[in-house]
């Protein structure tokens, strides 16, 4: 995401290198680039010319350390300034309330029935909530449907009235139930059009109206570029939202939407939903944003995510069976699963700094985990335990097993064998450090 948006500010950037202070001519040629590459990215044109007038008075009103390079104070006023355009800060979800009720708003093909399911497996996870989803499209069976096989998919009961048209009246029996039966958190996913209508306006405001939530939240495609911010304005004149989910932001996307729609509608940016899978949801920081989008990576997300597969108890497990040499296929499988938990592999990549651009034009299917995972589940659980009885023989079966070939499963072998002898020098050194002995 943003990757052209983020090659055009570099090479906007480079305009100052080598020059010895900021000028007003300098910045200005700068600036321009830097405009091009908003207006290209599908940002409004207003709002991409406030924001570089906005970058040149703070360039111009700063004096260059002899420490600093032009180009790198222009980075960081550009970086301060995205951010501050994007919100400034993230903004948490209200949860208030008994049960706490929050409204989805959208149009059809947002990704917004996919992301009530990422919310409530989210807040389910995370913040050791008791979801409840409504389904209140009532003019789209396959969103009922889907709704249910998202509930059933991550543990969470769905409300749905077969037969009852009044999505008013569904609503406000499911808040109901949730009272009854202990729900403390309530999303309700409401019908969308292809395109914004009077009938859909009046009937989410009916059911804002007649539930009163304490969060209402508006989801947009954010590969829709400049329709996505013009829709999320008529969404907000009548429904005066709480905050926008960006969806797709995995895809191809400018990401115009992202930086475009928190001066329009003048309300936080709160998600963004990054893949198809059920985790592949992200709290928005403005901050980190402006970072990916100038190539500086996110090692903070990174952390959290990793922080969030991360058991305690397992770790202390695995460290001693890696001091004592005993670290086995099994450990290898359970590590390789809660890497894949953490999310698309090449978003995880993009996150580490400079990783990203050097990316750009390498596919890293998702999938790349596959062929071990087939190699290590053709192994006998005695072979898994006790990799080195893996004699040739042995290796044959493996490799017919799993649909592999004998060189895949040697070149596992070493890998492993690398890995764990890497992994037990690491375990040892820290020791050392751990009780004074150098």
């Amino acid at each position: 995401m943003f990757e052209n948006l983020g090659e055009r500010l570099e090479r906007s950037f480079k305009i100052l290198k080598g020059e010895g202070k900021i000028t007003e001519i300098n910045v200005a040629e700068t600036l321009k680039d830097v405009r091009k590459a908003l207006l290209d990215a599908d940002v409004n044109y207003k709002i991409a010319k406030q924001f570089t007038e906005t970058v040149k008075e703070k360039a111009l009103g700063q004096n260059v350390l002899t420490a600093v390079k032009p180009s790198q104070l222009m980075v960081k006023i550009v970086h301060d300034e995205l951010a501050l355009l994007m919100g400034g800060s993230s903004t948490d979800i209200n949860l208030k309330g008994s049960p706490a009720v929050i409204l989805m708003s959208g149009l059809q093909g947002s990704g917004k029935t996919t992301f009530t399911g990422k919310l409530a497996n989210m807040l389910k996870t995370k913040k050791n909530k008791n979801p409840l989803l409504v389904a209140c499209d009532v003019y789209r069976p396959a969103a009922i449907e889907q709704l249910k096989v998202l509930g059933e998919q991550i543990g969470v009961t769905v409300y749905t009235e077969e037969g009852n048209n009044n999505p008013v009246q569904i609503a406000m029996n499911a808040i109901a139930q949730a009272k009854a039966k202990g729900n403390d958190v309530v999303i309700v996913d409401t019908a969308g059009r292809l395109a914004v209508d009077e009938q859909m306006m009046n009937e989410i405001s009916a059911i804002k109206s007649a539930i009163d939530p304490q969060e209402t939240l508006f989801v947009v495609d954010s590969m829709t570029g400049q329709d996505a911010v013009n829709t999320a304005k008529e969404f907000n004149d009548r429904l005066d939202f709480d905050g926008v989910v960006l969806t797709k932001l995995d895809g191809d996307t400018r990401g115009g939407a992202a930086l475009s729609i928190r001066s329009i509608v003048n309300k936080p940016i709160k998600f963004i939903g990054t893949g198809e899978k059920m985790e592949a949801i992200d709290v928005f920081h403005p901050e980190r944003m402006a970072d990916r989008i100038l190539g500086m990576g996110d090692v903070v997300s990174l952390v959290e995510r990793a922080q969030e597969q991360f058991d305690e108890a397992e770790a202390k497990r695995l460290q001693k069976k890696i001091a004592k040499n005993q670290f086995d296929f099994n450990d290898f499988l359970s590590q390789i699963h809660q890497i894949k938990k953490m999310g698309n592999l090449k978003e995880l990549a993009s996150m580490i700094p400079g990783v990203g651009k050097a990316l750009k034009d390498v596919e890293i299917d998702d999938n790349a985990f596959k062929s071990i995972e087939a190699i290590i589940y053709s192994m006998t659980p005695e072979e898994r335990s006790n990799p080195a009885i893996l004699n040739g023989s042995r290796r044959q079966r493996v490799a017919k097993g799993s649909g592999t070939n004998i060189q895949e499963v040697n070149r596992l072998l070493k890998q492993f064998d690398e890995t764990r002898k890497m992994m037990r020098m690491v375990t040892m050194n820290q020791g050392k450090f751990k009780f004074g002995r150098r």
